[in-house]
């Protein structure tokens, strides 16, 4: 049978006894210690001024405008002797042109601070790339040139251009002569300032898209090229009408535009030919960023159809070394420094019978 195990001593009854008492004294008494050195550090690197971890106190509200971040440096300011850029980053596109709104020429000058007296303009925030004279032939059309003001002017602010607009109004009651206005146009606008392009535009067209920019190009320049009048279409390819640009070195290789079409038509076809002749070509627009629209109007008075102007335009290459800017002739009768033009009449003479 089996022995029952030997009884413990009184001694190792006790030690029995006490043995989970002293592991559990022993694991506090360490617990404590690990806590202690940990406290510690954490208080010292608080008071060393660089705890573990991030680190985050408000900031005092700022009283002025805020400080730029100093990862983000400030937009330089304008520079007026920098180019400006090309295309301009202002323009906007297609636009919306009515005719039905009643035009207040005084809150067009409101609108347009920037324009100085006699319809100048020069960017503030950069240097224009061409100097741009605006030339329009005018008799008795104030409402067409109320719309052409208040549509174009801020056209021609957004495409950053140093420009001036000179109305040229023939006095008198003699027989219209457009082609003529225009030479007065720029010998007249030379008189004021360096222009180096030249915009002759009839005053009863309006762009329907500023991107349509009113400058000149290495080749003379046609931006009239689809018309509400014609379809949005050019009518024939040789068409040169409505508003067209020429430098000034081009114009002048020309000799000008023809001094003897009085009456309505034929000049821009002769104009297309001194161009062909002078072996330059025709840049335009593509039709949907070359449309416009034209003002609706009956014919003007002493501006009837000219008929002879199909035999003028068949012997442009025999006359037009002999007219046009080297026999210009004409007399200032007024000019008058508007906000938002400069006006000058003129007398043109008459008809040669």
């Amino acid at each position: 049978m089996r022995r029952p195990p030997p009884r413990p001593t009184p001694r190792a009854r006790r030690t029995m006894r006490e043995l989970p008492g002293a592991w559990l004294q022993k694991a506090c008494r360490l617990l404590v210690l690990v806590c202690a050195l940990h406290l510690s550090a954490v208080l010292f690197y608080y008071l060393a001024g660089s705890a573990p971890g991030p680190r985050w106190s408000p900031e005092p509200a700022p009283r002025g405008p805020a400080a730029p971040s100093p990862r983000t440096a400030p937009p330089p300011p304008p520079n007026a002797s920098q180019p400006c850029p090309e295309p301009s980053p202002r323009l906007v596109g297609p636009l919306r042109v009515e005719f039905s709104l009643t035009v207040n020429l005084k809150k067009v000058e409101e609108e347009n601070p920037d324009v100085r007296e006699g319809g100048r303009h020069t960017p503030k925030d950069c240097k224009a790339l061409q100097k741009v004279a605006i030339i329009i032939p005018f008799r008795n059309r104030d409402e067409h040139l109320k719309y052409w003001l208040y549509y174009l002017h801020p056209i021609l602010q957004r495409q950053q251009l140093d420009y001036g607009v000179y109305v040229i109004n023939q006095g008198g009651e003699e027989t219209f002569n457009r082609a003529k206005l225009l030479n007065i146009g720029f010998v007249e606008a030379l008189k004021e300032y360096d222009y180096d392009c030249f915009v002759f535009s009839d005053v009863d067209l309006i762009p329907m898209d500023d991107r349509n920019t009113y400058k000149c190009y290495d080749q003379p320049r046609h931006l009239s090229v689809s018309m509400d009048k014609f379809g949005f279409r050019l009518p024939y390819n040789q068409y040169f009408g409505g508003v067209s640009a020429l430098s000034k070195e081009q114009f002048q290789k020309i000799n000008g535009f023809p001094n003897n079409y009085w009456g309505w038509g034929g000049e821009d076809d002769d104009i297309y030919n001194r161009l062909v002749f002078k072996g330059m070509g025709i840049s335009r627009p593509d039709a949907a960023i070359g449309k416009c629209r034209m003002i609706r109007h009956s014919r003007d008075n002493k501006n009837e159809p000219n008929p002879q102007r199909f035999n003028k335009i068949a012997h442009t290459k025999e006359t037009m070394n002999s007219d046009g800017l080297n026999t210009l002739s004409y007399t200032v009768v007024n000019t008058e420094r508007f906000p938002l033009y400069t006006k000058i009449t003129v007398a043109v003479g008459s008809p040669k019978s």
